[in-house]
């Protein structure tokens, strides 16, 4: 018989290349943030996005970066578990 482990806890880290890509490539219009189940900053990285005409997209830039250098351990429990909305 097979051990799946803690099927309660399982790490959403394979999120984490997906939330990367879209971050760097549309990180202006927050959709990493939907992605990750974040709606409300999802909602404020969008409306920013289109007032400032796509400049804040630097910030979906840097977090989509961030997202892909932090390990798999940290990105859980950074952005899954403690629910880390920003940076």
């Amino acid at each position: 018989m097979e051990t799946q482990g803690n099927y309660n806890q399982p790490y959403k880290s394979e999120k984490k290349v997906v939330a990367g890509i879209l971050g760097i490539l549309l990180g202006g219009l927050g959709i990493h943030k939907f992605y990750l189940g974040y709606t409300k900053a999802g909602i404020i990285q969008l409306v920013v996005g289109i007032v400032t005409c796509g400049i804040a997209g630097i910030i979906g830039l840097i977090e989509g970066i961030l997202y892909l250098t932090k390990s798999d351990e940290e990105f859980d429990m950074t952005y899954v578990k403690n629910q880390k909305e920003w940076f």
